[in-house]
């Protein structure tokens, strides 16, 4: 009788888990899109450079479709977790297993790759405006002078500091005509935004790693007991071996 009500706290648990599971994919859904899509990192992708050094980051388009599949199958998992725990099915309850099991070891290389070379992407962002930037202070082109504007804009800042704290051209004109409301060093704020987006990813990833521990745990001793039940007709009745 201990077993039975213990399987059936399991199951409970299981279906919990899946419920956050399933936040968990749409987070990371919307988190991958603003990721793609967002202001802060269109601005820079779309600045028309030969070498865009941002677009050559796994930020910009390699993320995006790793953190689509892994949304969708953390997506899958909870489903298919909620069937296999509802109507017992063995071969199903595996399979969650394995979704769990891919969906950890893709979160905790995400992890990783968040904590290391994130740097990577910080600095593509800022040699993009770097670049942008001393287009401006050379020619004046109009199109380098509205993609600067637009970037400004973006991070509501406007210019960036120069040795022995002198003013370029730049802050003595554009910082005033465009009304930007601030007068903040733009790669310190491209940093800055760049360091916070990267800690809420390695933050969500923590959460998700912790849930696959858990879900897995769960997950195999479902398995563990439907296996070892006698009749598949006798939903919520098993039998255990004794240890």
């Amino acid at each position: 009788m201990g077993q039975r009500y213990r399987v059936r706290a399991v199951k409970c648990q299981l279906l919990v888990a899946s419920f956050f599971v399933m936040v968990l994919g749409v987070s990371l859904t919307i988190l991958t899109i603003i990721t793609y899509y967002g202001k802060h990192f269109t601005v820079i992708s779309e600045v028309s450079l030969e070498t865009n050094l941002y677009k050559r980051t796994l930020l910009h388009r390699g993320v995006f479709f790793a953190g689509i599949c892994l949304s969708i199958l953390l997506i899958i998992a909870a489903l298919l977790s909620v069937v296999a725990t509802v109507r017992e099915l063995e071969s199903a309850m595996a399979a969650v297993f394995f979704c769990f099991g891919v969906v950890f070891c893709a979160s905790v290389k995400a992890t990783y790759w968040s904590i290391t070379n994130g740097i990577v992407a910080e600095d593509a962002m800022m040699d993009v405006y770097d670049i942008v930037y001393e287009d401006v202070r050379s020619n004046s082109s109009n199109t380098r002078r509205q993609e600067l504007h637009t970037i400004h804009k973006t991070f509501l800042c406007c210019g960036k500091k120069l040795p022995f704290g002198e003013a370029s051209r730049i802050e003595k004109e554009m910082c005033q005509s465009e009304a930007v409301g601030t007068e903040k060093d733009c790669l310190e704020e491209i940093q800055n935004f760049l360091k916070k987006h990267m800690t809420f990813v390695s933050v969500l990833m923590t959460i998700t790693i912790f849930f696959m521990v858990y879900g897995m745990s769960l997950t195999l001793f479902l398995w563990y007991a439907i296996h070892f039940k006698k009749s598949l007709d006798r939903k919520g009745k098993y039998t255990l071996p004794k240890q």
